[in-house]
């Protein structure tokens, strides 16, 4: 019995006249995400999205996984396919989870009627396939509330579909609907579950990473390429360019006041990113920041950062605390990969007490001191891309 997946949009059904282009966003990252695993026959109808397998080998339970990390879907379910015939359909059930309601007690069916030109309703149909279970069954019992399985049958266009596990799937809008944002990716907890919050809105990224050789390791860059394979799970494809920050940090140590070093490098990365972004159509910044979680993420320093951008900043961590944070990197699977012990560019040269309330007027006369052009350009010219997913 070949299973198919179900997979139910979300809030772009809500869109108006727009909602065609936000449906082939999604239809054609499903079909990206599911050729890495299989041939499959891919449409669209009635607000849900059919995945059906080409041959009977297809990792049907990897094709699950994947469809629940796709942005735009709601709810993911296995599914078995049968006429749109009342006996047909409770044969179908039985056949399907007969062996899966041996060691079950409570139960319901749930039918939806999508189709009005099948004879018979919603309720009707949810009572004759229960009835048929129960008879089977003896140790059912009907339970229309918190029930230990729900049957689902659906009666669509081109037949009957029934199954019993609806998977929640990773909401949002499609990756790519609303543009394109690049990611300053560090080695920490905070950047990648920002990354992905961000992709949820429908953000296509990008990523740049700082490395300062040799103060940071190949092991600290290779831990935050891992991190962004990861989170190639939920946006697909993803390019991280990498740029060499030593002789930047070393020129900001050697020539300003030390007090100021963290606020000055923040602007030089901020300067770099966006100037990496432009070059890949990218209309936005994201980072990680979290509100007066360190000396650089205060209102202050994040006014002073943000002033040498002309693109708007996304901080989508801004008003989460730390155990918030840890909390949707667990559930990402970015947790443990952003604990390993590699230092990144940030902590190499943290001064002893950085300013938590700069002036912009004073940082922009320590960084006067600077030949910022000339540094960024040389950052940029060695700049190393590597995509991934």
């Amino acid at each position: 019995m070949q299973e198919v997946l179900l997979l139910k949009c979300g809030e772009l059904v809500l869109k108006g006249l727009n909602r065609r282009r936000f449906e082939d966003k999604l239809i054609r990252t499903v079909k990206d995400r599911m050729k890495r695993i299989g041939e499959f026959d891919i449409w669209y109808m009635q607000s849900t999205i059919y995945v059906e397998p080409m041959n009977a080998d297809v990792d049907m339970e990897a094709a699950l996984q994947a469809a629940v990390r796709i942005f735009g879907i709601n709810s993911v379910s296995k599914a078995v396919f049968c006429a749109k015939d009342m006996d047909e359909i409770k044969k179908t059930a039985e056949a399907y989870l007969g062996e899966r309601l041996e060691n079950t007690r409570t139960f319901k069916v749930d039918a939806k009627r999508a189709d009005k030109k099948f004879p018979l309703g919603s309720p009707e149909i949810g009572r004759e396939v229960g009835g048929y279970l129960a008879e089977l069954h003896p140790n059912l019992k009907a339970q229309m509330h918190d029930p230990e399985v729900t049957i689902m049958v659906e009666i669509r266009d081109k037949g009957a579909y029934i199954s019993w596990e609806r998977l929640r799937g990773a909401g949002g809008m499609p990756v790519g609907s609303n543009g394109r944002a690049m990611l300053l990716l560090s080695g920490g907890i905070d950047s990648p579950v920002a990354g992905h919050m961000m992709a949820k809105r429908g953000l296509e990224l990008g990523a740049v990473h700082y490395y300062s050789y040799p103060y940071t390791s190949q092991e600290a860059l290779d831990k935050v390429l891992h991190l962004a394979e990861i989170l190639t799970n939920y946006t697909g494809k993803l390019t991280v360019s990498t740029v060499p920050f030593t002789e930047i940090q070393l020129e900001i140590q050697k020539h300003c006041h030390e007090d100021y070093f963290t606020i000055i490098m923040r602007r030089f990365m901020m300067r770099i990113a966006q100037r990496v972004a432009e070059i890949q159509n990218c209309g936005a910044l994201i980072t990680g920041e979290s509100l007066g979680q360190v000396a650089s993420q205060t209102m202050e320093a994040m006014t002073c950062t943000q002033a040498v951008c002309t693109i708007p900043v996304f901080r989508p961590c801004v008003g989460l605390d730390k155990e918030e944070i840890v909390d949707r990197a667990r559930a990402i699977g970015t947790f443990e990969t952003s604990s390993l012990p590699y230092e990144d560019c940030c902590t190499v040269f943290t001064p002893k007490h950085p300013q938590t309330k700069p002036k912009l007027a004073k940082v922009e006369e320590e960084e006067s001191k600077l030949d910022v052009e000339g540094l960024i350009e040389r950052a940029l010219a060695g700049v190393h891309r590597t995509t991934l997913g």
